[in-house]
């Protein structure tokens, strides 16, 4: 993996970070362009915004569907603190993104946080039905990211 892309995981998991001390769970996503350009990051909003659809993955999702064309969108990475819910796997395949990359998986942070694992699919295992080929890539620097779900409840 290129030094660059390590740093747009680690943005990820500076917005996870944010997401936590305003009150949230820690998980922050961004979109990078075909050139390498940061197209639009967030961070999960769930209790803020008494969302459960708040996932900053399926936000970027959206705004990927309103704002690129289906061939940026393909050429378009999402770069995440943690790996894709299905919900948010379902809306990236569905906004025709071409790549995620994630730092920590989401089996190791159930494992981590004793619980079941959310619907019980991969990322991966999600894209498998997408209409169109997504790549996966990850974990990766997962200890990293699990800094931020140390103490979490």
């Amino acid at each position: 993996m290129a030094e660059v892309e390590l740093a747009y995981l680690r943005r990820a998991i500076e917005l996870s970070v944010r997401a936590r001390e305003q009150g949230d769970e820690p998980f922050g996503s961004l979109l990078v362009g075909p050139y390498g350009v940061v197209l639009a990051e967030d961070v999960n909003t769930v209790r803020t915004d008494r969302d459960i659809s708040a996932h900053p993955e399926l936000k970027l999702a959206v705004w990927a569907g309103r704002h690129l064309d289906a061939d940026t969108a393909r050429r378009t990475t999402m770069y995440t603190s943690c790996e894709n819910c299905a919900m948010c796997s379902g809306a990236m395949a569905i906004s025709g993104l071409g790549r995620l990359v994630f730092a920590l998986d989401g089996a190791r942070l159930a494992e981590f946080r004793g619980t079941p694992a959310a619907l019980g699919l991969s990322a991966a295992e999600v894209f498998a039905s997408a209409a169109q080929p997504v790549e996966v890539e990850g974990p990766l620097l997962a200890e990293e990211a699990l800094v931020a779900h140390h103490g979490w409840s």
